[in-house]
């Protein structure tokens, strides 16, 4: 028995010492990211930067005397760095569809927004968090310090009171909404 287990050990040994390190290598490389400034503004409705065309009809003396509010807009911005959004008209004035020749000029002033939710992390400027305002063709700060990321959403709401001054047709401006990185 003595020499089943000698041999035993013997074969194991051998075993062990003919086992050997496997061989390896490696390769590197090195992988750069290179990310530049990105910023878009969309309407969360359409998924693009054009929005739905928002109707306020005027069909009662109570329209005229106290406003029309628009249902609520909602915008969205994506940007890797903190951003401040302005509002303005594409005009001073409306332009007119209608019957009335000359075509009357409406000011854009008769036109307000209000910020009616801020998920931007940023901080809304002027009165638009409180009040209607009067927007005009010169850029207004509406959010300033808006925080970096993917979904930051607000929302507006337009309320119009032209008054008794106009006659019956069609008024129209745009509303540009611009997000700008700090």
């Amino acid at each position: 028995m003595k020499k089943i287990i000698i041999a035993a050990i013997f074969s194991v040994g051998s075993v062990v010492a003919n086992a050997q390190t496997a061989a390896s290598s490696t390769a590197t490389q090195q992988v750069n990211l290179s990310l530049t400034n990105a910023i878009a503004i969309t309407f969360t409705g359409s998924g693009t930067a054009t929005g739905a065309a928002v109707t306020l009809p005027f069909t009662t003396v109570s329209s005229y005397t106290n406003g029309v509010t628009s249902s609520v807009q909602s915008l969205k911005v994506q940007s890797n760095k903190n951003f401040s959004i302005t509002v303005n008209t594409n005009s001073s004035t409306f332009s007119y569809t209608g019957s009335t020749t000359p075509a009357p000029s409406m000011p854009v002033s008769a036109l307000n927004v209000k910020v009616t939710a801020n998920g931007t992390g940023g901080t809304i400027a002027g009165t638009f968090g409180s009040a209607y305002t009067d927007l005009s063709a010169t850029a207004q700060n509406l959010i300033t310090n808006g925080t970096y990321g993917g979904n930051q959403t607000f929302s507006v709401q337009y309320q119009a009171t032209p008054g008794f001054a106009y006659p019956a047709g069609t008024y129209t401006t745009s509303v540009v909404y611009t997000a700008t990185q700090l």
